[in-house]
């Protein structure tokens, strides 16, 4: 083989790895791809639950979150906000509420949303804060707990029923508690965020502001932040640092951890 010839067959098999290197790559990064998993930890039931588990430089301990995906299930979309996270300074659990399933289509998402047991739910995410108290790098007495859209609704929910949070964060959850009496031992955890879009068509600005009146009739420290000119969902790994409403909205979602929990 000549000179030229062996060129031109390197130059082809450093373009086909190349290729398939960039494909890798912009699959690895798609955000409605299953998100990485590297923990397991154990359901009620038994079941081995994976989830993937950020983790800051450093010795720690560290505060923490619950990370909750939206109704698409634990993709890449939630990995890669976990990793930001992570850099803010908290050991972050990407938590999965559908044990395993990840969707891509609305309808399917709303399938594996509406047939997966409630109970299982809240108690597979109950399963993954018991697994962050236990980690030895978390300081235990600073959890909170943050979602998006069904996770949203997830965290508020956790907030109920888990006076040990130190901190609840809430992206656009739907079904926003309308009564006090629906808030059950939020007044016992942390402080509450919550971030809503003004045109979100799933959650009216009405329902916001009712939350908010029940919040401040249990005397629960808040914050509930409307966005103008935004919908719903608009916080994700493809905006959340790109500027306007989403960056705001997840920086003052940060700071807010750091003032509650540091």
């Amino acid at each position: 083989m000549n000179l030229k010839k062996k060129v031109l067959k390197a130059v082809f098999v450093n373009s086909i790895f190349l290729a398939l290197s960039i494909s890798l790559v912009a699959q690895a990064l798609d955000p409605m791809a299953p998100g990485r998993r590297n923990v397991s930890y154990p359901a009620a039931d038994g079941t081995s639950i994976r989830g993937y588990l950020a983790v800051p430089e450093g010795q720690g301990p560290f505060p923490a979150v619950i990370l909750i995906h939206e109704w698409w299930g634990l993709n890449e979309d939630t990995a890669i906000l976990a990793d930001a996270l992570a850099k803010e300074g908290f050991v972050v659990l990407a938590a999965d509420a559908f044990r395993g399933k990840v969707a891509r289509e609305a309808a399917e998402a709303r399938k594996q949303t509406t047939e997966t047991p409630a109970a299982q739910i809240a108690s597979d995410l109950d399963a993954a804060h018991h697994f962050l108290a236990s980690h030895p790098r978390v300081r235990k007495d600073k959890i909170a707990v943050w979602g998006f859209c069904f996770g949203g609704t997830q965290s508020m929910r956790m907030g109920a029923r888990n006076p040990g949070l130190a901190a609840v964060v809430i992206f656009y959850g739907g079904g926003p508690f309308q009564n006090a009496a629906d808030l059950g031992n939020m007044d016992k955890a942390g402080p509450v965020l919550g971030i809503y879009g003004e045109k979100d068509q799933g959650i009216p600005v009405e329902q916001v502001r009712k939350f908010e009146a029940a919040l401040k009739e249990r005397g629960i420290r808040h914050t509930i932040t409307i966005y103008p000119d935004v919908g719903h969902a608009f916080v994700k790994s493809t905006t959340y640092n790109k500027g306007g409403a989403p960056e705001q909205a997840w920086r003052q979602a940060v700071d807010f951890l750091k003032e509650v929990l540091k």
